[in-house]
């Protein structure tokens, strides 16, 4: 699988710059974005020293309730890892290339992991070097992100092991080119980042194992992050990249997972900390193919929502190429209220379309079950989640 391979310069530190604050607005369900982002000139504070000063403020505990709330849910579409290609393969029209799954990415919030950059910075710091067919840097173009963003995306994770192929500078490129569209996106250190959606401020964190994103492997710290965003917004969502890749990394293990010896996180650990720490939804990606969900504590967590999009990036045989949009909605308190599971097939050489055979909610179904026990969710045959396994 071309996405699999990862060298040890995939982990780098991150180049202190300037912090901004971003507010815009970013399209129909989501009016305002408040949020962090490391671009500019000048240096800031070491993010984990602003975090730990956050956290003195932190008035609600991890497992205090929110205040409760009148209205309506709030709703999310999600799915897993989307490029539109990689430079120079690119689809030949990528205005069209989501037409098919466009009317599943709807709801207050569309939130999806970007696997890769959007920058024309040429030189991969990450791959110089390295032979063909050993490393993988992804990159288009960064005019993509408008079509993003008429696709429907509102809010995309930068937290994963593809962010920073491109350096520093093509990382900047990309945030850049996300908030030029109306697009939010998390997950840098110490980022937190705040959408009004569905009539409340979510907030949105995400982490990966790695030196450029907020981390994964530093429980202490990531609870800290959480514990600030529940401070700030009354619905909060945490984005992870973590676990094991390919055909043999669909089961939640419980265990520490690596791939190519790197430490890829306990996702059952970390998933179930965050949602003490005040988590309300975890969006998992990053093994590349689906895999169970559960409600814990009356919050969903789903594990993995595999590959959703990416011309001649990802392998499809298989499970590889089975997807899904998960749609969400949360009642004002952030507990969860009804999900269904929008079967996705990818083709083509990675187009998303529709599944008419429902094979992503199967598997989900299935794999919850293996693995999860009683806190499973419970999937109809139209993809409805109907509960838990154990009622």
């Amino acid at each position: 699988m071309r996405e699999a391979v990862l060298r040890r310069c995939d982990t780098y530190p991150m180049k202190r710059t300037g912090a901004i604050a971003i507010v815009t607005v970013v399209g129909i369900g989501v009016a305002v974005v408040v949020g962090t982002s490391l671009i500019g000139g000048g240096t800031v504070r070491d993010p984990r020293s602003q975090i730990a000063r956050e956290a003195a403020k932190v008035t609600r505990g991890p497992d205090q309730a929110r205040p409760a709330t009148n209205g309506p849910g709030i709703t999310f579409a999600a799915v897993g890892d989307t490029m539109l290609g990689n430079t120079p393969e690119l689809p030949a029209d990528p205005g069209s290339y989501l037409d098919r799954v466009k009317g599943q990415l709807t709801g207050d919030v569309v939130f999806g992991n970007l696997e890769g950059t959007l920058t024309d910075v040429s030189d991969s710091p990450k791959c110089g070097g390295a032979p063909s067919g050993t490393c993988y840097a992804f990159r288009t173009p960064p005019s993509y992100a408008r079509y993003l963003a008429a696709a429907g995306f509102t809010v995309m994770n930068n937290a994963n092991n593809h962010s920073y192929d491109y350096g520093q500078a093509g990382l900047e490129e990309t945030i850049a080119a996300l908030h030029r569209a109306g697009i939010a996106q998390d997950g840098l250190p110490g980022e937190v980042t705040v959408v009004k959606a569905g009539g409340e401020k979510v907030a949105f964190v995400g982490f990966a194992p790695y030196a450029q994103t907020a981390s994964l492997l530093d429980l202490p710290a990531a609870r800290t992050l959480i514990r600030r965003a529940a401070r700030r917004g009354q619905i909060v969502v945490v984005a992870i990249h973590a676990g094991a890749e390919g055909t043999d990394a669909q089961h939640v293990t419980g265990a520490e997972e690596h791939y190519l010896g790197e430490d890829r996180g306990n996702p059952e650990a970390f998933a179930k900390m965050a949602v003490r720490a005040g988590a309300d939804l975890v969006l998992g990606s990053g093994p590349h193919v689906l895999r169970g969900m559960e409600i814990y504590r009356d919050r969903l967590i789903a594990y993995s929502l595999g590959n959703f999009s990416g011309f001649h990036n990802f392998a499809t045989s298989g499970v590889l190429g089975a997807s899904a949009v998960l749609h969400v909605t949360l009642e004002p308190d952030g507990a969860f209220r009804s999900g269904r599971i929008a079967s996705v097939r990818l083709v083509e050489a990675g187009r998303p379309v529709p599944d008419p055979g429902g094979e992503g909610a199967a598997l989900i179904r299935e794999l919850s079950r293996e693995d999860l026990g009683k806190a499973a969710v419970r999937v109809g045959g139209s993809g409805r989640i109907l509960g838990t396994v154990g009622g």
